[in-house]
C-alpha cells in the first residue's frame, strides 16, 4: 500500500529529519520526500499493513508541517 500527502515541508534538512522520525515510529514503512513537486510531496509505502493516514498528519503537525492525503485520481 501506497498513501502520498501534499505538505508544506520546504528545507531538504527538514525532510531527512521527518523521515527518520517515520521510520522510528511506523516499523515497516518506508517514506520519502519530492519537494521539487509543487505539492511538496511526501510518500509512504508499507507492504505490512495499511498505512495511518491520520496518524502520519499528527506526527507532521508536532513538528509544526501541514499534511493532507492527495486523493486518487483516475
Amino acid at each position: 500500500m501506497v498513501e502520498v500527502f501534499k505538505t508544506n515541508v520546504q528545507d531538504r534538512d527538514h525532510a531527512v529529519i521527518l523521515v527518520d522520525h517515520i521510520h522510528q515510529a511506523f516499523q515497516g514503512y518506508r517514506a520519502n520526500f519530492d519537494l521539487e513537486d509543487c505539492d511538496k510531496i511526501l510518500r509512504v509505502a508499507s507492504t505490512h499493513e495499511f498505512i495511518r493516514a491520520s496518524c502520519l498528519i499528527k506526527l507532521l503537525g508536532e513538528f509544526g508541517y501541514e499534511a493532507e492525503v492527495l486523493p486518487d485520481d483516475f
